[in-house]
């Protein structure tokens, strides 16, 4: 399976973000509000970051930095670690379970089309199992799959 294939099964594929400039607090707000996890950082159209959870525990509370008074860019993760939508639901486990992240961005010819998060990469992975499971299952007694 292919990332775009994770991206066209998205219920929702909408790319939040916020700029370097916006404050800690802010973007809490906004992830708090759509129920996420993690925003991405975007300046002028270009992707400069991410901010997650663990960047505002281990980079903002941990540190002493106040919400209302920290800009993302002092917090967020600067070196993004993306992937192409041409690249295999494998690729991304690989790439998720050896740099210990949650999110990535999917970036084709330097633009920006979505992200995925390990959710997204256990429910294809849960999906695509039950179908090879359901069909199996339809070989094995005789039923038309």
């Amino acid at each position: 399976m292919k990332i775009r294939h994770i991206l066209q099964g998205k219920t929702i594929n909408t790319i939040y973000s916020v700029t370097s400039d916006s404050t800690v607090y802010e973007a809490l707000e906004a992830m708090a509000n759509k129920n996420i996890g993690a925003v991405l950082v975007i300046d002028e159209g270009h992707l400069s970051g991410i901010f997650s959870e663990r960047d505002y525990a281990r980079k903002g509370i941990l540190k002493g930095r106040t919400s209302k008074d920290t800009l993302i860019k002092e917090v967020m993760t600067a070196n993004l670690i993306t992937i192409s939508s041409d690249q295999r639901l494998e690729d991304a486990m690989v790439i998720m379970s050896d740099k210990h992240i949650r999110h990535l961005p999917v970036v084709d010819q330097g633009k920006l089309i979505g992200i995925i998060s390990i959710n997204d990469v256990v429910s294809a992975i849960i999906h695509d199992q039950k179908a090879r499971i359901d069909s199996l299952e339809s070989y094995i007694s005789g039923s038309p799959y």
